[in-house]
């Protein structure tokens, strides 16, 4: 991307204007026109009606699951729309009829959340969880995993890109692995849509989870499921009205035939439709020159971390992506991101809970996590370093 259309596309996002945002990876920034959309849609609700504007707005609606399907390389079928990531995660995997003694691999870097969901099956109905260690690189090692495939493994779950490390996973390689072995395969993708390509037939997942407020740059309360069509009907609807119905006699019902089943009627049209106009905006950016500014952008980050004395940067892996973590040798990872709140430069951090594995495994309480996306500048990075110098 040229300096031009870097500030052209910060111009078009009121938030630069006021602070630096290194919080991508917790809420990104959003583009005017994503503000603007949800707002409009509220204001007219509020003197047209929700059901009959949400009628008169059917199309646009609609439209969201063809951008959703587009940016994932999905059919519309295979798309619902949720609340956020944890809840699409939570559909899928609770979904499946899991037995006593089966076995679920997944790897240390799988968020808190998931691994909640682990615990839970395992304590209620006897399940076995397995955990693929990351290699002296910090890299997942394949041939780890098939050595840890047995007939008992019925899921293999995988987040795409951790909360509190700046590697990403191999999951198109984990799912030729998963089909070859006929094993359900599902990715958690929150902090992947948006900051780089996704293609769900080359990924050759079941199920995929994502939100819209990370590098989306979305409203917050917007996510989306993937289910591949093909093992829908192994998945149990947790949840469901009418809307999750075809028909409904006073004796039975028949599911609606495509992914929608695993939502429910109301949520809100507004956030839907500005999810929508987010997606679109990263289609129309381009989600591969996004991850090419987001490469070029942390790369640079951890070059100019690492050259700050007391600054221990803790990514590691062949690839990584704009999440950057790090530490301050002597000073409270809480103390740090006041001063440089107070500087007007967001940062967030990663604590010990998110990623609990990999954190306990490295003896990391909490880092520093500096997430870029590609509307922030080197001009910023400059910054961020210059008041971590303390100048």
């Amino acid at each position: 991307m040229e300096a031009k259309e870097i500030e052209a596309l910060r111009a078009a996002t009121a938030g630069t204007a006021e602070r630096t945002h290194f919080n991508n990876a917790g809420t990104s920034f959003p583009p005017d026109v994503v503000v603007d959309t949800v707002t409009a849609y509220l204001r007219k609700e509020a003197v047209t009606g929700g059901y009959e504007l949400e009628a008169a707005s059917q199309q646009q609606l609609e439209n969201v699951y063809v951008s959703i399907a587009k940016l994932i390389n999905a059919s519309v079928e295979e798309v619902t729309i949720v609340e956020n990531a944890s809840t699409g995660w939570h559909l899928a995997f609770n979904g499946i009829d899991f037995k006593p003694g089966d076995e679920v691999i997944t790897s240390e870097m799988e968020y808190v959340s998931n691994l909640i969901g682990f615990l839970n099956l395992k304590k209620s109905r006897g399940i076995d969880i397995k955990v693929i260690p990351n290699d002296a690189g910090g890299n997942f090692p394949l041939a780890a995993l098939e050595a840890a495939i047995s007939p008992a493994t019925r899921l293999i779950a995988i987040t795409f890109i951790p909360s509190t490390a700046g590697n990403v996973l191999p999951v198109a390689a984990i799912g030729a692995i998963a089909r070859r072995h006929g094993i359900l395969y599902l990715v958690d993708g929150c902090q992947a849509a948006g900051q780089l390509p996704i293609d769900v037939a080359d990924i050759k997942c079941d199920f995929l989870s994502a939100t819209g407020r990370k590098y989306l740059r979305g409203p917050r309360g917007t996510g989306f499921l993937y289910v591949r069509k093909e093992v829908r009907e192994q998945l149990r609807v947790l949840f469901m009205d009418d809307h999750s119905a075809a028909t409904v006699t006073e004796t039975d019902f028949v599911l609606r035939p495509d992914a929608r089943r695993f939502e429910l009627f109301e949520k809100n049209r507004a956030l839907m439709l500005g999810l929508g106009k987010a997606i679109d905006y990263a289609l129309e950016v381009g989600v591969d020159r996004i991850w090419q500014r987001i490469q070029f952008l942390s790369g640079l980050l951890r070059q100019k971390l690492v050259e700050i004395p007391g600054v221990t940067v803790h990514d590691r892996g062949d690839m990584l992506c704009g999440i950057v973590t790090f530490s301050v040798a002597g000073k409270d990872c809480a103390q740090v991101k006041k001063e440089l709140s107070e500087r007007k430069i967001n940062v967030s951090i990663g604590r010990a809970g998110s990623t609990l594995l990999y954190m306990n495994k490295k003896h990391l309480v909490s880092v520093l996590r500096a997430s870029v996306h590609y509307y922030n500048t080197e001009e910023e990075i400059d910054l961020l370093c210059a008041a971590l110098r303390g100048k």
